[in-house]
């Protein structure tokens, strides 16, 4: 098994034919991933890469190729709508990649999106990616190796950097989740380590944050009271300064709690093994799973 996405992901691309939805989808094929529409408003009848049907709503997708996963690159100003059409659709499972989107856009699409079980990664995220099975993102896919370790990360950039450190030691990801930077996202690090807990292929999780906001906390909360598996956790911004935002959104502290300190306080006496640098994550992750004879 794995989370959110597997081999029966069948993925419609919403702005497939936008030069970076276009790429990504290239990438997406190549690695496997089956892609079985795009939609592009004004573009219905054509074919991506002489094989991909287009269509001009995620309904006619839907009905015609049964997607059960939108994978969003439209601009900004649009990408509220691209989601809820998603949503209204029937997919189950959407990953927006799309940065800038308003938050007050944000906090009406969540509030959509819950009450139907429907989730959603992002925005402003790298996607999702389960290793051998389905890439639905941007992630660089030659560094991922199937396995048993689950990564939740805020950080896209440390969820390469993670995976390639555990990769090197053949430990393998069974999903990896970039949540996304933002203020407000569809899925949180909480929900993202819940999904990890009720899922037997995953023995072990890492969990990557970064300043700003209390998602840390939360899931520090969930890893005490709730957490059957091993948690190995780094939060980036130890020398970021207060009120200063720090390249995502949702990255600016307010109030001792955003802190990076803060955080990994709450986290190690949660019970999570918590690194100061992300150099050492893929070597303590190896020493946690030898030590408790995990993989």
């Amino acid at each position: 098994m794995s989370i959110l996405v597997d081999s029966k992901t069948r993925l419609v691309v919403q702005g497939i034919t936008g030069r970076e939805g276009s790429f990504q989808t290239r990438r997406c094929m190549e690695y496997g991933t089956n892609v079985v529409a795009g939609v592009t408003p004004g573009r219905g009848g054509e074919t991506f890469e002489e094989k991909v049907p287009v269509f001009n709503t995620v309904e006619e997708a839907v009905r015609e190729t049964e997607a059960n996963c939108s994978l969003i690159f439209v601009p900004p100003a649009v990408a509220a709508d691209a989601i809820l059409e998603a949503a209204s659709a029937g997919i189950p499972v959407i990953v927006c990649i799309t940065e800038g989107i308003p938050a007050q856009d944000m906090v009406a699409v969540r509030r959509y999106l819950l009450p139907q079980g429907i989730r959603m990664v992002g925005p402003n995220c790298p996607g999702v990616i389960t290793p051998g099975e389905a890439r639905v993102g941007i992630m660089p896919g030659d560094v991922f190796k199937p396995g048993r370790v689950g990564v939740v990360s805020r950080s896209g950039t440390l969820v390469y950097e993670a995976v390639a450190q555990l990769t090197e030691r053949n430990i393998g990801q069974s999903t990896c989740v970039g949540v996304g930077g933002d203020s407000i996202v569809g899925t949180t690090q909480l929900e993202a380590l819940q999904l990890f807990d009720a899922d037997p292929q995953t023995l072990a999780v890492v969990l990557i944050g970064e300043i700003g906001g209390v998602h840390e906390q939360d899931s520090a909360d969930y890893i005490a009271n709730h957490m059957s598996k091993p948690v190995i956790a780094f939060v980036a911004g130890s020398t970021a300064p207060p009120g200063r935002r720090m390249g995502h959104a949702g990255a600016i502290i307010a109030g001792n709690a955003g802190t990076a300190p803060a955080k990994k306080e709450a986290l190690a006496a949660a019970g999570a093994i918590v690194v100061d640098s992300p150099a050492d994550i893929g070597l303590t992750a190896e020493r946690v799973l030898n030590e408790r004879k995990i993989l």
